[in-house]
C-alpha cells in the first residue's frame, strides 16, 4: 500500500511526492496541482517501483524521514539507476550532516520544513528548468553526443574533440569519467559514485 494519488492537468511537468505525513502530502499535492503540475503522491517508496513511473518524472520531491526505506536510502537507490532524475529532498530533520550526505549521494536541492510554499515552487521550477535547459543544450539530435564550451563528446565513437576541432586522446577510464560528469552537470558527485559508475563498482574506494 502506498497511497498513490494522480492528478491529470495541463501539465507544467510531472512530479512525484513521497511523504508519509498525509497533511503535508495533500498540501503539496494541491499546491502543485493548482500550479499546473501533474502530481503523483505516495506515502512510501513502493509507488516509485511501478513500471514506467520514474521514466516520466520531471522531479521527485522526497521526504527524508520515512518509515522503512528512508529518504537517503531511496535517493541513493534511485540515483544509481536513474542518474538524471531530479530529486528535491524536503525534511524536518535539521541536521547539516544529513543535508550534506543527501547532496553528495545525488539530491539536486534540499528544503527544510516548515517551508514557504512559494519557495518550494521556486526551487521545484528551478530544478526542472535547469534540467530541461541542460538536456536541450547538451544532447544533439541523435542523442549520441554532448557539446559543452566548444568541446564535443561522442558516445558511439568514444572520442573527444576540443574547441579547435582537434581530437583529444582519452583512456577508457578517462572517457567513462567524463561521460559520467557530463550526464550530471552542476551536481556534486562523490568519489564512490564516480568509481561505481565508471568501474562497475569493482575498484577500491581508496583508489586514486
Amino acid at each position: 500500500r502506498y497511497g498513490m494519488v494522480a492528478e491529470t492537468q495541463a501539465s507544467n511537468g510531472k512530479v512525484a511526492i513521497v511523504e508519509d505525513d498525509p497533511g503535508i502530502r495533500d498540501l503539496v499535492r494541491m499546491l502543485l496541482t493548482r500550479e499546473g503540475f501533474e502530481v503523483l503522491a505516495m506515502e512510501n517508496s513502493a509507488g516509485l517501483d511501478v513500471d514506467g513511473v520514474l521514466e516520466r518524472l520531471d522531479c521527485l520531491i522526497l521526504d527524508l524521514m520515512l518509515p522503512g526505506e528512508d529518504g537517503l536510502e531511496i535517493c541513493q537507490r534511485l540515483r544509481a539507476r536513474w542518474p538524471r532524475l531530479p530529486i528535491l529532498i524536503v525534511t524536518a530533520k535539521d541536521d547539516p550532516i544529513d543535508r550534506i550526505i543527501g547532496l553528495e549521494i545525488g539530491a539536486d536541492d534540499y528544503l527544510a520544513k516548515p517551508f514557504n510554499q512559494r519557495e518550494l515552487l521556486a526551487r521545484l521550477r528551478s530544478i526542472i528548468r535547469r534540467t530541461r535547459d541542460i538536456d536541450t543544450a547538451a544532447s544533439e539530435e541523435n542523442g549520441d553526443s554532448f557539446r559543452f564550451d566548444g568541446w564535443l563528446l561522442r558516445l558511439g565513437a568514444r572520442d573527444l574533440t576540443n574547441p579547435a576541432g582537434e581530437p583529444v586522446g582519452l583512456t577508457t577510464s578517462e572517457f567513462d569519467l567524463l561521460h559520467a560528469l557530463v550526464l550530471h552537470p552542476r551536481r556534486i558527485l562523490s568519489r564512490e559514485l564516480l568509481i561505481d559508475w565508471t568501474r562497475g563498482g569493482h575498484a577500491s574506494p581508496v583508489d586514486r
